[in-house]
């Protein structure tokens, strides 16, 4: 059983980065430990917890930016934003529900690792939008930096993009910044009811296509709900407008208000309706919106069993499969005409056996088989977790 190394603050942290390097100890590079789940089974020598390099380094409300260390919960976080009435605009997910865990584990820099992101992602953009700067420790023991507190401080490469969604395999991160944005005063969600796939679909490119300023579009059991935020003028006009953009949509229109909405999108942001102890294995599947309802139907067609649901207007998918050996991934993958699809839940012995994120083409692996020689050349970090 691995042995675990728990730093306490960035120079300890280098000091066990340049320790695993020079005995050739590979590191399982950890928050809180909430995604483990996610990924290729690793078998590393030594756990580095970063659990105890933890707090709010800087919080500057007025400048919309909070800079943190790498260990701090996801609940801290958000529960500081909100005493100022503001949010991180990418809604960062909190899967922990559906590995069967507790929710509130995680913390922002695995998010940002992960590049995750929940319904916003179409209007705000993504985890590594938002990431205006970072320090920590690459594979080779060095210590540096990226990016800063501002959003035009970008000179040469920008690393903050090419490390979100890197999953600690790159560098282990010990602070970050992050922009932040002001919470909306209201939310309302606005539902048509009894809608087929097709029509949903369609109905949420429209309603992302008009200038109402939807903020989320998803197509869950039945409902297509879209979302609208701010003030409560605003948001009252741009919901008359709605309506009367869709009124011949099909289906029926009902209205949700600010806290059932928040409820709503906070399920679709957690993977809630997909949560649970069936045993599932559980894909998320990005592709362009017109396409979803097609890659659908070749899936039920061989899977009827299959449970889904839509977000980002239809171009996220998330889909859940009776439990099998392979989790299905050459019928997931062989229906997509375009985008890529990511095992997200599945027992050990399934992720081991399957290409648990998209297979990439052959001048692109040799491209991030170039990224990582450079960061980290002897394999250090998270060895095997991305394939």
């Amino acid at each position: 059983m691995a042995g675990t190394i728990k730093p306490r603050s960035p120079t300890e942290l280098r000091q066990a980065v340049e320790w695993g390097l020079n005995d050739g100890v590979t590191l399982d590079v950890r928050g809180q430990g909430s995604k483990l789940a996610l990924g290729k089974p690793m078998t590393c020598d030594q756990v580095l917890d970063l659990s105890g390099i933890s707090g709010i380094v800087d919080y500057a409300p007025e400048e919309l930016v909070i800079t943190l260390r790498a260990g701090t919960p996801m609940r801290e976080v958000e529960a500081l934003l909100a005493q100022r009435n503001q949010m991180l605009a990418f809604e960062p997910p909190d899967l922990g529900p559906l590995f069967g865990q507790e929710a509130g584990q995680g913390t922002l820099v695995g998010a940002l690792m992960g590049n995750l992101a929940g319904p916003r992602r179409i209007s705000a953009g993504a985890a590594r939008d938002h990431l205006l700067g970072f320090s920590g420790v690459n594979g080779r023991g060095e210590a540096f930096k990226s990016g800063g507190k501002v959003m035009k401080n970008v000179t040469g490469y920008d690393l903050s993009k090419l490390l979100a969604g890197s999953w600690g395999t790159l560098a282990v991160l010990d602070e970050v910044s992050v922009k932040v944005l002001p919470a909306p005063d209201q939310t309302r969600t606005l539902l048509l009811l009894g809608l087929c796939d097709e029509a949903a679909v369609k109905a949420m490119c429209a309603a992302m296509g008009s200038p109402h300023e939807v903020s989320g579009a998803a197509h869950v059991d039945g409902r297509t709900a879209l979302r609208l935020e701010g003030v409560t003028p605003s948001v009252e006009a741009r919901l008359k407008g709605l309506r009367d953009l869709l009124t011949g949509a099909g289906g029926t229109m009902e209205e949700l208000g600010t806290l059932e909405s928040r409820a709503f999108w906070r399920d679709v942001r957690d993977v809630v309706p997909l949560a649970g102890k069936d045993g599932a294995v559980v894909w998320k599947i990005s592709c362009p919106p017109t396409d979803g309802p097609g890659v659908l139907a070749r899936i039920k067609a061989q899977r009827p069993a299959a449970r889904c649901f839509y977000d980002w207007s239809g171009g996220l998918i998330w889909l859940a499969l009776p439990p099998s050996p392979d989790a299905d991934q050459a019928l997931v993958r062989g229906a997509l005409a375009a985008g890529h699809a990511t095992l997200i839940r599945g027992d050990e012995a399934v992720r081991r056996s399957v290409a648990v994120f998209q297979p990439q083409l052959t001048a692109l692996a040799a491209l991030t088989a170039r990224v990582k020689e450079s960061f980290d050349p002897k394999g250090l970090f998270n060895p095997g977790r991305m394939g």
